[in-house]
């Protein structure tokens, strides 16, 4: 019945009353022998219908257990999963359908508007699996490799095109051994989820890790900060990954200001740099909080800091987990001196296998065997990583370099300023100047020569913005990330 990939019916076989899934709106709740149950129906209807290995199925839905249900499914039979990002246009849709060609896509019956005007080879409502009844006695046929593909994830689309992202069995798996191995996760432990599930920090950061470990994961859609921290409370939650925004909005709650959050080990933050303010209002409170760092390529989980070490060393994120290595180079290609600034690069079987139809994008995200991640750290006496911000949002100005994230965390203890994100524009004189992009509290009113004094209490004279921009509101990717590329059209 069991073949080495599938390991959620031996979890199922070892935690078979324990909840695996919960809904945080309807309250629906699945046992790990549930959730067994409703995979094996999945994966007999997909055998009913033919699919055969290697064939994509796209899914279009907002967060659910269900998925969960399919991705197994998908697994068992060796097919691809292909998570949809439902917020995007049905234009940007149709480009990520025409790449995977998938042979199905399943949706939600409150998507099934979102599904007029896509061309797609067959479409079926994700409710077709009530009329499916569970298989007797299911058993796979479908050989497997460990390096065959399981899903493809689409990039978020800020550096361009999205690229899908093929993440192996091995991939998958090793990230959730590690994260499981490295964070000391158990069978005691349950995550809030409104990361969302077609994203890498949605399902593979923890909610994967944790289904192995025999936890529970309590899923939630439409993301607002006192249904969450409630849900926290609730189902007695132990750990949970926010991005910084979420956190932002949490943090101004009535609810975060009464609730001591007792069954809480540690709140995790990934996806962008997480602000000061966000560590100082955990930290106000006594509760454990760190940053994490990944990317869809790599995990996308990579490192390992102990919440009372995150604590003295705000914005590290620590060392790198058991099976997966980091380096830091110069633009030569040289090894960075401690402290010295470079582009990360990892290496480790959680590593993705390539971009999907993309040889050329493929070949060039990796150097020597090591994935160039773009983004830019540096590495303590102590060994533990900093992750300064990404290399092609540098800024040159007047020949010296400028992190934007640095600027960000001086704006960001201004009293009035909610939000900060800073780019590099073209300048005549300088070659880029520094700009900053504002949203600040409501009846507060800053100008600029304020913002001047603040900054320079914190930062070298070139490093100063030299415009101010105060938006109502800054724009976000579908996964919360400030759109620093609409920053810049703006700018």
């Amino acid at each position: 019945m069991f073949h080495e990939h599938g390991w959620i019916l031996k979890r199922a076989a070892l935690s078979a009353e324990r909840p695996a899934l919960i809904d945080v709106h309807s309250e629906t709740s699945w046992t790990y022998t549930d959730l067994k149950n409703r995979i094996l129906r999945w994966a007999s209807f997909f055998r009913a219908q033919g699919f055969e290995k290697g064939e994509r199925i796209a899914v279009y839905s907002p967060n659910s257990p269900e998925l969960f249900a399919v991705l197994f499914a998908c697994e068992l039979q060796g097919i691809i999963y292909v998570p949809l990002n439902w917020r995007l246009s049905r234009f940007e849709l149709q480009g990520l359908l025409e790449d995977c060609t998938p042979t199905l896509v399943l949706f939600h019956d409150d998507f099934e508007n979102g599904m007029e005007g896509l061309t797609v080879k067959n479409a079926i409502s994700l409710s077709v699996i009530e009329t499916v009844l569970e298989p007797i006695n299911w058993q796979s046929s479908v050989a497997h490799k460990r390096s065959d593909t399981w899903m493809i994830i689409y990039t978020g689309g800020t550096t361009g095109v999205p690229k899908g992202v093929m993440l192996s069995y091995n991939a998958v798996n090793w990230n959730a051994l590690n994260t499981v191995m490295s964070w000391g996760l158990s069978g005691r432990d349950t995550t809030i989820n409104y990361m969302p599930l077609f994203h890498t920090g949605g399902l593979n950061a923890l909610c994967i890790p944790l289904l192995m470990a025999g936890g529970t994961v309590v899923v939630g859609h439409q993301f607002e900060p006192t249904e969450a921290l409630k849900a926290t409370d609730k189902y007695e939650a132990t750990i949970s990954l926010f991005v910084p925004t979420m956190y932002q909005l949490m943090t101004g709650t009535d609810y975060f200001r009464q609730s001591a959050f007792p069954s809480m080990d540690v709140f995790l933050s990934g996806g962008a740099p997480c602000p000061q303010t966000v560590y100082h209002a955990f930290h106000k409170k006594g509760l454990r909080f760190k940053e994490g760092y990944g990317l869809t390529e790599a995990g996308p989980n990579n490192f390992f800091i102990p919440p009372e070490m995150a604590a003295h060393k705000v914005g590290s994120v620590g060392k790198p987990m058991m099976f997966n290595e980091i380096q830091v180079l110069d633009a030569h290609g040289n090894h960075c001196a401690t402290g010295e600034i470079g582009e990360l690069y990892v290496k480790g079987p959680h590593v993705f296998t390539g971009y999907w139809n993309k040889p050329t994008e493929t070949e060039e995200a990796f150097q020597d065997g090591w994935l160039r991640t773009g983004d830019l750290a540096k590495i303590d006496e102590d060994g533990d990583a900093y992750i300064v911000g990404r290399r092609k949002d540098m800024i040159i100005t007047g020949g010296e370099n400028v992190y934007p994230q640095e600027v960000e965390q001086c704006l960001i203890t201004c009293a009035g300023i909610k939000e900060a994100a800073v780019v590099g524009t073209e300048d005549g004189k300088w070659g880029e100047k520094v700009v900053a992009f504002l949203t600040v509290e409501e009846d507060c009113t800053l100008d600029h020569k304020v913002l001047i004094e603040h900054c320079k209490g914190f930062l070298a004279s070139y490093k100063i913005p030299k415009q101010f921009i105060i938006l109502p509101e800054l724009p976000k990717t579908h996964v919360g990330k400030i759109d620093k590329n609409e920053l810049l059209r703006m700018a």
